[in-house]
């Protein structure tokens, strides 16, 4: 409300406008009250649980998220920076790392090669590529057994994972997810191979940042996707319908259509 982000004229179910609901509660005796179990229970003061920017950079807290860009992720990616071990960034609070490429399309095979000890492992300073992890690859379910793998593999704890799979809170290191179009969608991190070179910005006080492949651009955008690259086995048909109406909407950035007869439209449309 402070930051003028909510239209506060809006009339609620109550018959108020969110304005008034929102005055009414911040004088309220329940909400007093919740604040004084919070304290006297758990000695949560409740201002520090959800703070404005002002109060945060006075505690010397960073911004969490960055929403990054550029030719691998022409939709959008997002990462954790705050997950981000602090000594890699520079004084103006840039990230930035380019690595060799490591390509795989299930997730099983990225955790053997992160735990491997042959010449097939992973090495520190290359970066992760997952692909096939969106709507349309897997249902986009939460790729959490690779980000563990390297949680705990201190070798590997800030290497650079990519994905166009999504994560939960538990992630840490510059895991990149969200990554659109997705694979399957004719994104272009289909077209990575093992060995390229991937650039990777973050702007952690700007929450900004890109996601790169480094080489010539036309022989980029000649190849065809990975000969590996498929549709989860195992993925059930009603995530595939789910998947399928998602892509109405524009893919994993574009949110989802939910009106019946806009969503056929658009899948005719696509005939």
């Amino acid at each position: 409300r402070d930051l003028d982000m909510i239209d506060l004229n809006c009339l609620t179910v109550s018959g108020n406008s969110v304005g008034k609901n929102l005055e009414i509660w911040e004088k309220s005796e329940r909400r007093n009250r919740f604040r004084e179990i919070l304290y006297k229970k758990d000695g949560v003061d409740p201002d520090d649980v959800i703070m404005s920017p002002q109060r945060a950079s006075e505690k010397g807290l960073a911004r969490t998220l960055a929403f990054l860009t550029g030719n691998l992720a022409p939709e959008g990616a997002v990462v954790k920076s705050t997950s981000i071990s602090p000594e890699l960034f520079l004084d103006n609070g840039m990230y930035s790392h380019e690595g060799r490429a490591r390509v795989f399309v299930d997730e099983e095979s990225a955790i053997s090669a992160v735990k491997s000890v042959g010449n097939d492992r992973v090495l520190p300073g290359e970066v992760i590529v997952l692909l096939g992890r969106g709507p349309m690859g897997a249902g986009m379910p939460e790729t959490a057994q690779i980000t563990s793998a390297l949680k705990y593999t201190s070798a590997l704890s800030q290497n650079v994972l990519i994905t166009d799979g999504r994560f939960s809170g538990f992630s840490s290191g510059p895991c990149i997810g969200h990554v659109g179009p997705e694979a399957l969608a004719g994104g272009p991190l289909a077209r990575l191979r093992d060995g390229d070179s991937v650039r990777v910005k973050i702007h952690k006080d700007k929450c900004e940042g890109t996601v790169d492949y480094v080489g010539p651009d036309g022989d980029f955008d000649a190849r065809s996707t990975h000969p590996n690259l498929r549709e989860d086995p195992d993925m059930p048909d009603s995530v595939k319908l789910w998947a399928a109406l998602q892509s109405t909407g524009g893919g994993t950035w574009g949110g989802c259509v939910t009106d019946t007869e806009e969503a056929i439209n658009r899948l005719n449309l696509g005939r």
